[in-house]
């Protein structure tokens, strides 16, 4: 069975093979029928080849293992991958609205839907299926890459749009192609902030969900032993996080007692939470148990 980060790495390089695929299909066929929004949509196409390659580059960076100059493992370059998507996706959609601005509005020739069409159905299966093994390989970057592609449809809905009202609109909607490739610029600035905010927000280490915080107090109180959490901290370095515990135990044990309950919660968290990667567990006594003077 495969393992969800090379899952994820598999569904990112088959990103690449189809955006590069739209991508030639649209441009080469929005020049042929002068739809300015299908060459727009296909230029967004083109910048989710690199944007999936970088997605791709990551995630094989992330699932190197620890080494002496990387104690923590290597997964935060795969949130520093994020981070340049957003804002190549950011960079990419202000050059759409520009373009889209400088062009002279021809009527479109209706062939110019068929790579449209082709680009919703393709990119509906590739979203899919990036956001579920995104979110089972808890990759930032490949999820961020699922939301590209849902934009990708949207964009492309627009696209369609645009071109049927340039071709059957009355006068006054000529120009739905252009305005139409301006929109599109809009929403693929608008995924990039978002994409940008989600990665910033990991590496200003923001805690987990508070689920999974209370998943992991509910797990180490199961370890004989281990009577009380006092507190407890997790980051997120790429795909999994690290955990900070301070664990109360029987003040009255032995160091070595007290170490071992540790190491028990530890390999306990390890083994029942398979986004937990590595856990720090400090011995503290319990209040309950320390004998008064």
């Amino acid at each position: 069975m495969h393992s969800p980060e090379r899952t994820a790495a598999r569904v990112a390089l088959a990103g690449i093979v189809a955006s590069a695929v739209l991508a030639a299909l649209k441009i080469a066929i929005g020049l042929a029928a002068n739809s300015v929004a299908t060459i727009s949509d296909g230029v967004e196409s083109a910048s989710d080849v690199v944007t999936s390659g970088l997605v791709y580059l990551g995630l094989r960076v992330a699932a190197r293992p620890p080494d002496e100059d990387h104690p923590y493992g290597h997964g935060r370059f795969e949130t520093l991958i994020a981070l340049t998507v957003g804002v190549l996706l950011a960079g990419a959609g202000v050059g759409i609205c520009v373009n889209s601005l400088q062009a002279n509005q021809q009527t479109p020739a209706l062939f110019a839907i068929w790579p449209l069409g082709l680009s919703i159905v393709t990119k509906s299966v590739l979203a899919t299926v990036k956001m579920r093994a995104g979110r089972a390989a808890r990759s930032a970057s490949l999820t961020a890459d699922a939301w590209n592609d849902a934009v990708d449809i949207l964009s492309g809905s627009v696209a369609l749009i645009s071109v049927l009202l340039a071709v059957y609109g009355p006068e006054n909607l000529r120009n739905a192609d252009r305005y139409g490739a301006f929109l599109i610029g809009l929403i693929v600035i608008f995924v990039g902030f978002r994409v940008v905010w989600e990665a910033a927000l990991q590496l200003m280490d923001t805690m987990p969900e508070p689920a999974q915080m209370e998943a992991l107090r509910v797990e180490a109180l199961r370890v004989p032993g281990a009577l009380g959490v006092d507190k407890c901290y997790a980051r997120k370095t790429g795909l999994r996080y690290h955990v900070d515990l301070h664990l109360e135990v029987d003040p009255n044990l032995s160091v070595l007692a007290s170490h071992e309950i540790a190491r028990a919660v530890k390999r306990h968290l390890k083994d029942r939470l398979d986004w937990v990667a590595d856990v720090l567990v400090h011995v503290e006594p319990h209040p309950e148990h320390v004998t008064k003077s």
